[in-house]
């Protein structure tokens, strides 16, 4: 193969990237897909499905230790790390080879190989040249890490924990983002013995204040260790074991290091800054659409500013490919995408936090009102506590949703629905939540927003 031509190319196989070209192919343009790795990226086969795969694992793993409390006698003789690692490949797997087919349908041309974009807007791909009317970039992200710390050895990432054939007795985990969260729920539940160190003052700071004491209590009670509002300042390792020393002198040991601090966007050595796409810290920047500063390029996904989310870029590579069809879709808010984390308890929100909506319109302009899930049936007999809050500007609509609880992720699109609509409680406290149902808790939220608490106070 020696190169060609094609309406769109797309840089990136990833969620993004995936869904420009798709969404490109049905809207009639031919396609080009660069890809160095696999189709799917890293959210496909080794971020988003397989670490729920494995909080599934964990999730069992518990039940069955809790069993007993339903009335189920039922003994859990141990984990098997390799059935656990063969479960999540075979999900991958399968989703995987029904990616492929979805591509190969809509006749689109996949290049394997690392491209890099050439100061005329071509994609070279070793010897081959790639040449899109228009290109889209989705080359995703990277596991960052801290000055002074290297991965190797003991010291590990998402990437590699994933991988592990036997689980660790103890472990550290640097970052309480969603990323470290999970992990520490998933270990937690598989039997790890596990410590938490993030030098912000609450796990997921970035949600709501609610949410994370929430969060906090309930590692507490499942044995989970923090220590939060402390730097990390060094980590050794031996041949047995990792030493991770913080700034106010703490000293802890473990096993493993799994380092969770975020990720970077991949963009270095792509050849962006040198054909004109106007950068920063790494990040491409792009005007609403998405459009770069050259012209007839795109950007999608974790390299754009914002959340690092595999439906932001998703949705992100809709929107280009309507958009270079000459479709007009509009621009999504980034406080309007939903969040999760899939710990135990899941948090899940969207719009602003409580705090935020006091810095922007006062404390006497908002609303929020807590509905605890205790009072939920559903919720009971789950065996989950939590809470959900929804947040108002006052006589106005709802522009924040956040909840705790166990599978309330499943309750997120309806908060979105409520922000991205912005409804008033009025407009939603009439509609009728099926009983027994975790959705009942944000309908008793909206009534009592609405002046009407039936069950709340």
């Amino acid at each position: 193969m020696t190169g060609g031509t094609a309406d769109v190319v797309v840089l990136g196989g990833g969620s993004g990237g995936y869904a420009a070209a798709l969404r490109a192919a049905e809207l009639g343009k031919s396609v080009v897909l660069i890809e160095k790795d696999k189709v799917g990226g890293t959210c496909l086969h080794r971020g988003c499905i397989p670490t729920k795969a494995l909080l599934h694992t964990a999730e069992i793993a518990q039940n069955v230790r809790d069993a007993a409390s339903v009335g189920v006698n039922a003994t859990l003789d141990g984990v098997d790390p390799a059935g656990a690692r063969a479960f999540r490949e075979g999900i991958v797997a399968k989703k995987y080879k029904g990616l492929q087919g979805l591509i190969a349908a809509r006749k689109i041309t996949v290049v394997e190989g690392e491209g890099v974009l050439q100061p005329d807007r071509s994609i070279r791909v070793g010897d081959d040249s790639w040449t899109g009317t228009d290109v889209v970039l989705a080359t995703g992200s990277y596991t960052r890490t801290l000055p002074g710390l290297e991965l190797g050895g003991r010291i590990i990432a998402s990437e590699q924990a994933l991988a592990l054939d036997e689980l660790p007795s103890k472990a550290i985990i640097l970052g309480g983002g969603v990323i470290g969260v999970e992990f520490a729920s998933a270990w937690r539940a598989l039997g790890v013995e596990v410590t938490i160190v993030e030098a912000l003052p609450h796990l997921v700071p970035n949600e709501d204040i609610t949410l994370s004491k929430g969060l906090e209590r309930a590692f507490r009670r499942r044995g989970i260790a923090s220590s939060l509002g402390v730097r990390f300042e060094k980590a050794e390792q031996s041949d047995d074991a990792v030493t991770v020393t913080l700034e106010d002198g703490t000293v802890l040991e473990a096993d493993l290091l799994l380092v969770a601090v975020g990720r970077g966007p991949a963009t270095a050595g792509l050849g962006f800054e040198e054909a004109g796409v106007t950068m920063e810290r790494g990040f491409v920047q792009t005007d609403a659409d998405l459009r770069t500063s050259v012209e007839r390029v795109w950007a999608v996904g974790d390299i754009v500013p914002g959340l690092q989310l595999a439906h932001r870029g998703f949705l992100q590579g809709i929107a280009v490919a309507e958009r270079i069809a000459g479709l007009s879709p509009a621009p999504v808010p980034e406080q309007q995408i939903p969040r999760i984390t899939y710990s135990h308890p899941e948090v899940a929100s969207v719009g602003v936090t409580e705090e935020a909506a006091i810095a922007e319109h006062g404390a006497d302009g908002i609303v929020a009102y807590e509905y605890n899930l205790a009072g939920n049936g559903r919720s009971e007999i789950l065996g989950t506590s939590g809470v959900v809050k929804v947040v108002r500007r006052k006589d106005g609509p709802v522009i924040g949703v956040h909840l705790l609880g166990d599978r309330v992720g499943e309750l997120i699109t309806e908060g979105q629905l409520a922000v991205s609509w912005e409804a008033h409680p009025d407009d939603l406290a009439p509609l009728i939540h099926a009983h027994p149902t975790q959705s009942e808790a944000l309908g008793e939220a909206f009534l009592a927003l609405a002046g009407k608490p039936l069950h709340g106070l």
